[in-house]
């Protein structure tokens, strides 16, 4: 066991959350217990993912996608109070980042998927390496079907793929989860491909008309390895124990 503070103030040195402005709160969100021994990660705060806590004992839930986002209502009512009473209930304390692991130089979902897929990292179009967001990097080159094929074999996904061109794909830029919009620095910047996780409709004619090939690859399938590499870090660093539990998500 260890105290709640001490892990709360090992993640905020590490991931600074200080240097973004986010769409959400960053850290404790849901007070529980100040002793922990177990903690759980996963990608969303869904019930089934509290559900899974609450059957392991976890002191700790630690996620990407937490509550209190912009714009969302402010009553705790209905999905929002069951959640949250679920936590109290059992003295689990919720713990979320967002933006900061996303954008992580080490255990952050961009450079993550890198590892993953076997790409150079060459840095990012939107800021400095570790606070920006849209990697860039090289691949082997291949054909635009082929990374189609690598991204389900690693993600366990199958993608969207939007064809903006004809080439063989070499110069990559990334940015997980929601962030099809980017599409158009990466387009921009001349790479002939941009990964992401979720697709609107206007992003088809953006590729097509941009000549970059885009690629759908999962909001949640591109997002699990940045919270399950937190949490394993945090239980090297400290007596404590770590569960990754990955809630089946489609999109």
């Amino acid at each position: 066991m260890i105290e709640r503070r001490v892990l709360l103030e090992d993640m905020k040195t590490l991931l600074a959350p200080q240097r973004f402005k986010d769409f959400t709160v960053n850290g404790l969100q849901v007070g529980g217990g100040e002793q922990v021994g177990r903690v759980m990660s996963g990608v969303t705060a869904s019930q089934d993912l509290l559900d899974e806590a609450v059957a392991w004992q976890a002191d700790m839930v630690l996620v990407h996608h937490g509550y209190f986002w912009k714009n969302e209502p402010v009553a705790i009512t209905g999905m929002k109070q069951r959640r949250i009473a679920t936590l109290l209930a059992h003295g689990i304390n919720l713990v979320a980042w967002h933006l900061p692991l996303d954008a992580h130089a080490t255990l952050g979902n961009n450079v993550l998927l890198a590892d993953r897929m076997g790409w150079t990292v060459r840095g990012v179009l939107d800021g400095e390496v570790g606070q920006g967001l849209l990697y860039h990097g090289d691949m082997p080159e291949c054909s635009q079907q082929a990374l189609a094929e690598q991204l389900h074999r690693q993600l366990a996904h199958k993608p969207l793929m939007i064809s903006g061109h004809d080439r063989p794909v070499r110069r990559i830029a990334w940015c997980t989860g929601g962030a099809q919009d980017m599409i158009i620095d990466a387009a921009e910047a001349g790479m002939d491909a941009f990964v992401s996780g979720e697709v609107s409709e206007r992003t088809t004619h953006l590729a097509r008309e941009m000549g970059i090939t885009y690629y759908a690859a999962g909001h949640h399938a591109t997002e699990r390895d940045g919270i399950r590499a937190l949490g394993e870090w945090l239980a090297q660093r400290h007596d404590i124990e770590h569960r990754f539990v990955d809630i089946d998500n489609p999109v």
